[in-house]
């Protein structure tokens, strides 16, 4: 694959609730070896955009390509590219990470070596290592984030979708997710990722956007984004508290 050509293509991605409109029409590319930004304040539609694109529901209109592959028309082929990471993970807590590794891999038919091999790379890398015997039950929130991440790069997905990928991450861990993510991408992978953490997003993305009431008002690199809110040489939270207040403001006013 070009490493211009667009891994993830969002194609005027709308998503109606009645009479509530959560996405207007979002139209984004993301391209391969890059780490994606994707911000936004709370009920913007970044949790929205994100169950589109793993495919836990359906846009009201709109396309996606993940690849060469139609999400909906070829979701099998378009989601085997994509490990995905909630912000709160699901996992099979009467489980081992171990035991749940092997339960992910047999999912995604990956060779019983990648599973052990990979499994324990990553734990190692997580320093959970010594506890792969233990049922994820014990687990802290933290620990279930490090085991999910594990899990979902076991079938070396092209695109890993990771969604507050360090809350509950104590200080260690999170330097060790962002070499993680930063290791990804030289690795040629693409990760689109979504955060309130500005100043992880600000330390990692190559581009951002930020979302707010359903539309993508900005979107760029961080000096892009410091023009866009006329606010040359600030970090990211200033930048994005200017966008979305200045988005806010020109609202109607309702009486």
């Amino acid at each position: 694959m070009n490493q211009n050509e667009p891994v993830i293509r969002f194609c005027e991605i709308k998503k109606q609730y009645g009479n509530f409109t959560a996405l207007k029409s979002v139209s984004l590319e993301i391209f391969r070896g890059e780490l994606f930004g994707f911000l936004g304040p709370n009920g913007a539609g970044k949790t929205t955009l994100i169950r589109i694109l793993t495919g836990i529901i359906q846009p009201s209109a709109g396309q996606i390509f993940i690849g060469q592959h139609d999400l909906f028309a070829q979701p099998d082929k378009a989601k085997a590219l994509i490990g995905y990471v909630p912000d709160r993970p699901y996992l099979y807590e009467k489980l081992t990470p171990l035991e749940y590794f092997e339960f992910m891999g047999g999912l995604y038919n990956v060779a019983q070596e990648r599973v052990i091999s990979k499994g324990e790379e990553m734990l190692r890398m997580f320093d959970l290592w010594d506890r792969r015997n233990e049922l994820i039950e014990s687990f802290s929130h933290g620990m279930k984030q490090k085991v999910a991440m594990s899990a979902a790069i076991l079938h070396d997905p092209q695109i890993f979708v990771v969604d507050e990928p360090t809350v509950g991450l104590d200080p260690k861990s999170v330097k060790l997710a962002k070499n993680f993510f930063k290791q990804l991408i030289a690795d040629g992978k693409t990760v689109f990722l979504t955060t309130h953490t500005l100043t992880v997003a600000q330390d990692l993305c190559n581009r951002i956007a930020i979302i707010r009431l359903g539309d993508i008002v900005a979107l760029g690199n961080m000096s892009e984004l410091q023009r866009r809110a006329s606010l040359p040489g600030n970090n990211l939270e200033e930048v994005f508290l200017k966008i979305t207040e200045e988005e806010l403001a020109q609202l109607p006013e309702i009486i």
